[in-house]
């Protein structure tokens, strides 16, 4: 516990300062071409309430505007989340201050929930998951964006190398996804995993929480 809140707190700081600059790099060229892929499919209910996790400078906001949904964006840095405030100053979507590992929602409270570039951040990725599930309702959805360690293989000599190093600056190019998953998956199903851009490490995985 003493662990996380020491790594949110170097989070905090890193991305204060990636915040005047985050989106020239991670909302632009192939990431935002990425988004429109990923996004272009999605078809909810009007009224149905759409929680994006770790929203950031708000990258993935445009794709859920002006669609009957309520929206609600939360993210640990009040920096990242100043930015997308800003940037959607009359819109109708509920901004929080909040930490992804310990959600301040009743259980079953979204009917879809994104996580987009998260995963990989935060301290505990395993705490992440399991809360994206304790507050999606049953039988509904949730999709991932992020960049995990290709499906099938294991990580290069140089990726175990620069790991430590990378995740100094706030992320994680480690991750295996179905590690996370399976703090999940009795209790939910996969649906989608497909490769994005990179060859493979950046990924778009949609699951569903399964029934009680």
């Amino acid at each position: 516990m003493g662990g996380d809140k020491v790594n949110n707190g170097w989070n905090r700081l890193i991305y204060k300062c990636w915040s005047p600059i985050y989106d020239h790099f991670f909302n632009s060229g192939m990431f935002l071409k990425a988004r429109k892929e990923i996004f272009k499919d999605i078809s909810l209910e009007k009224g149905d309430k759409v929680l994006l996790v770790g929203v950031g400078t708000g990258a993935e906001i445009p794709y859920f505007l002006n669609k009957g949904y309520q929206i609600t964006a939360i993210d640990f840095s009040a920096d990242m989340l100043n930015v997308a405030i800003e940037k959607y100053p009359n819109s109708d979507v509920t901004f929080l201050q909040m930490d992804a590992q310990k959600m301040e929602f009743k259980e079953e409270s979204f009917d879809f929930i994104v996580a987009s570039l998260i995963l990989s951040v935060v301290p505990n990725p395993d705490k992440t998951m399991a809360e994206i599930i304790r507050v999606l309702k049953v039988n509904k959805e949730f999709l991932i964006f992020d960049k995990f360690v290709p499906k099938n293989k294991k990580m290069k000599l140089t990726q175990r190398l620069l790991r430590p190093i990378v995740k100094v600056f706030g992320t994680d190019i480690g991750l295996d996804f179905y590690d996370v998953f399976k703090v999940v998956e009795n209790r939910c199903v996969l649906i989608k995993d497909e490769n994005v851009m990179m060859n493979g490490m950046y990924r778009k995985i949609i699951c569903k929480r399964k029934g009680k």
